[in-house]
């Protein structure tokens, strides 16, 4: 059946491709997040393992979201190792690094999706795509925050 929810094919077709990216980036994220939780050592094994748990939930539960505003736009969702690992903007890390370098990491990766994100709204505004629009803004908020506080914890000034 066709889709008729006043974006355009072309349009729907350029924004799912690009919130395929955004999938991309969110699930290797997530994977990055959940191995350093796994493998934290050092004095800060408890805060770090507890932090990373939350936010490795929250990746989670947003690449549902992300993969459905996709099929919502008629297009398939990525979804094996292969298609993320092409699309996404996150290196994969094969070594543990130090519990402080994880935290440097998880920055760069959350600020990764956060660019990644962003490289979108000009396509969804010209699509008068506010769902997709919300959807972005809403991660985007996340991951700036969720950066903001791994940060917070490599501040050596206070």
């Amino acid at each position: 059946m066709q889709i008729n929810i006043g974006i355009s094919e072309p349009h729907r077709l350029e924004i799912s491709k690009g919130l395929s990216h955004v999938l991309a980036d969110t699930y290797t994220l997530y994977l990055k997040t959940h191995y350093f939780h796994w493998n934290v050592v050092g004095p800060m094994f408890q805060t770090l393992h507890l932090m990373f748990e939350t936010q490795y939930i929250e990746l989670a539960a947003a690449v549902d979201l992300i993969a459905e505003r996709i099929r919502a736009l008629g297009h398939n969702a990525p979804g094996t190792y292969s298609e993320f690992s092409a699309l996404t903007s996150i290196s994969e890390n094969k070594e543990i690094p130090p519990a402080l370098d994880m935290v440097k990491l998880l920055v760069e990766g959350h600020e990764s999706v956060v660019r990644t994100a962003r490289s979108l709204f000009s396509i969804i505004e010209k699509a008068s795509d506010e769902a997709s629009a919300d959807l972005l803004t809403q991660r985007i908020q996340i991951h700036e925050k969720t950066a903001w506080m791994l940060r917070s914890l490599l501040d050596v000034k206070s």
